[in-house]
């Protein structure tokens, strides 16, 4: 069962990160903390490199990454916004989505069809995120709903779900040319380069290019947990299967909403913890 154990250290590492980056966030940019998350984590990643094996890698493998890449900058750079703007608590649960729009863009694209469990599954998806706001409910019944409405970063963690659940599906293709491990590591570290240019964004009354060593040591910590998280992920996928190791790893937006209630004392902690339950457990039912 060691696979359980990397993808609860994935799951509380994911939570981790983002917890450090939304503090860091109330004083630095956004372009320049979408930056730090994976740029501070390429010496973790370049440490382990010399152990990673190169397999053969064909056409079908450049051409899946290279499709992914941008897909993951733009749900970066979302992610980020909408951490800064949103608590934690209702803005990290709605990255359980990306398994329910699986179900949609696998019925377009493929023409596959979702089983009972897998539409009870998105079911307990929307009914956990009507809980999150479940305290506006005296305003009628799909008040809790138009809360999500006007919550910006609940609306952009949506968005960003959408995209995942797209670069997913290039990421899986190329995992399969490729090796878990392998794709993991590398991918990531092309990842914190091709975001470089993300800095040019960064006010100049932060130094831009510079910003990027404002406070390394806290930078460092938020890279050491994004290392921590790809490592512990692919480590996790070459034990189990892909959707034991998924259901596992969305355990993170738990860990992300006990860190909004410890360290950020954001509001129906209790409420949102339940409506994240009942979240994970449609995570649960699509993926199984």
């Amino acid at each position: 069962m060691h696979w359980v154990v990397y993808a609860l250290t994935c799951a509380f590492a994911l939570a981790s990160a983002d917890a450090l980056s939304k503090k860091e966030l109330a004083s630095e940019s956004a372009p320049l903390i979408v930056w730090v998350r994976n740029g501070y984590a390429l010496p973790f990643l370049l440490l382990v490199v010399p152990f990673v094996p190169v397999p053969e890698l064909d056409a079908v493998f450049w051409r899946s990454a290279a499709a992914a890449l941008p897909c993951d900058i733009v749900a970066l750079w979302l992610y980020v916004q909408a951490i800064k703007v949103s608590p934690l608590s209702l803005t990290l649960p709605f990255l359980s989505l990306t398994p329910a729009f699986l179900l949609l863009t696998s019925w377009l694209i493929l023409g596959e069809f979702p089983d009972g469990s897998g539409l009870l599954g998105v079911l307990l998806i929307v009914l956990g995120a009507y809980t999150l706001n479940l305290r506006d409910w005296r305003r009628g019944f799909l008040a809790p709903l138009r809360a999500i409405a006007r919550e910006r970063g609940s609306l952009l963690m949506i968005v960003v779900a959408f995209i995942y659940s797209l670069s997913s599906n290039f990421g899986k293709l190329a995992v399969l040319h490729s090796e878990p491990l392998f794709f993991g590591v590398y991918y990531e570290i092309a990842l914190g380069l091709a975001l470089l240019p993300m800095l040019c964004f960064v006010p100049r009354g932060q130094g831009r290019w510079r910003g990027i060593f404002n406070h390394p040591a806290r930078f460092l910590a938020i890279g050491f947990f994004i290392a921590l998280m790809v490592l512990t992920h692919f480590l996790a996928l070459e034990l189990t299967l892909v959707p034991y190791m998924i259901a596992v790893k969305r355990t993170s937006l738990l860990f992300g909403i006990a860190y909004g209630g410890l360290f950020f004392k954001e509001e129906d902690i209790g409420a949102r913890f339940f409506g994240g339950l009942l979240m994970l457990a449609g995570v649960v039912l699509i993926l199984l």
